[in-house]
């Protein structure tokens, strides 16, 4: 089974500082599907993006730009993004993962 896992986890306000993944993503892991798996590590690895981070320019990934109710990163701990560029437009994973949790 591919797994974006790097062997360097650590639980970073629900997010791993490792591979990026929420953690109900790491839970839900092996009950997915191939084809959802692939999903994750295509918006993991910046090939499903729908914007650029605001904060580092890189690809990043938003489930509400992409049409659904909710966002990945409704199930993190709350972050501190007032010293984030264009607050409200969602940063990468990295960058997220990078701020303080309130």
């Amino acid at each position: 089974m591919k797994t974006p896992c790097r062997a360097a986890c650590k639980n970073n306000g629900g997010i791993c500082s490792g591979c990026h993944r929420t953690m109900d993503e790491i839970i839900g892991w092996a009950g997915l599907s191939e084809s959802e798996r692939g999903t994750v590590m295509r918006n993991l690895s910046g090939a499903n993006s729908t914007h650029q981070c605001p904060q580092c320019g890189e690809h990043a990934q938003c489930d509400i730009r992409s049409g659904k109710e909710t966002c990945w990163c409704f199930s993190l701990e709350k972050r501190e993004t007032t010293s984030a560029p264009n607050a409200g437009v969602c940063l990468c994973r990295q960058c997220l993962s990078s701020l303080p949790i309130e």
